[in-house]
């Protein structure tokens, strides 16, 4: 199964206000195995960017004034998430901005029911407790140190490894394969690392029967 975690920065908190996106990040999961496919863009937002923004992401307008236009990029975003889940934190944000840069260019809204929003896992699975990207990194120490400013891919990351804890999933699941030689192993996934089962020799298992029968007689006699 693939899922697409998502990341946003933007020119401030509320459409209503005229902001956009100044950065988009997209990491693609798949079995909760992050793949090599990305999606990453900085964008140039057509408009200043606020001073409480600035403060968050540290993206100046003269950097974002080079950068590709949301519409010049959207068709290649619109593909990337095709038919995928999709993880945000904070979905109702990343979402309207997402959806306020669509409507601008004529294209459909991202639907709802194809977004899973971690900030609603963790409060309903911790309430009461500090629920921010932060707060979980802490909770399931997910170093965190890299965060200094808020980037989508770093985020995305992040979010990837807290999405895996929230769902109870502490590591990707292997699959046993045939193995004409040694059914006992593993498979070689996406991860890039395989595990083995190791078999005593027969000295080993001489040295265990010895060892099990000196502590019987211990025992009994």
């Amino acid at each position: 199964m693939k899922e697409i975690v998502l990341d946003t920065e933007t020119t401030g908190l509320s459409v209503r206000d005229g902001h956009r996106i100044v950065e988009i990040g997209c990491i693609e999961l798949e079995n909760l195995i992050p793949t090599k496919n990305i999606f990453h863009f900085y964008l140039n937002p057509e408009r200043k960017v606020s001073e409480k923004a600035f403060e968050v992401h540290g993206y100046s307008d003269e950097f974002l004034a080079t950068k590709q236009k949301f519409a010049d990029i959207a068709d290649d975003f619109i593909d990337f998430i095709k038919d995928k889940k999709i993880i945000i934190h904070n979905a109702e944000f990343d979402i309207g901005h997402l959806n306020n840069e669509l409507t601008i260019i004529g294209k459909p809204k991202i639907s709802t029911e194809n977004v899973i929003d971690t900030l609603e896992l963790a409060r309903n699975k911790f309430p009461g407790s500090g629920i921010s990207l932060d707060a979980l990194c802490k909770r399931f120490r997910i170093d965190n140190s890299r965060r200094e400013k808020h980037t989508a891919l770093i985020d995305c990351d992040l979010l990837a490894k807290v999405y895996i804890n929230l769902i109870d999933q502490k590591e990707p699941t292997l699959n046993l394969v045939e193995n004409g030689e040694n059914n006992n192993s593993f498979s070689k996934g996406s991860a890039g690392y395989y595990k083995k089962i190791i078999k005593p020799t027969e000295q080993e298992l001489l040295n265990h029967k010895d060892f099990l029968n000196k502590n019987l007689k211990k025992n009994f006699f």
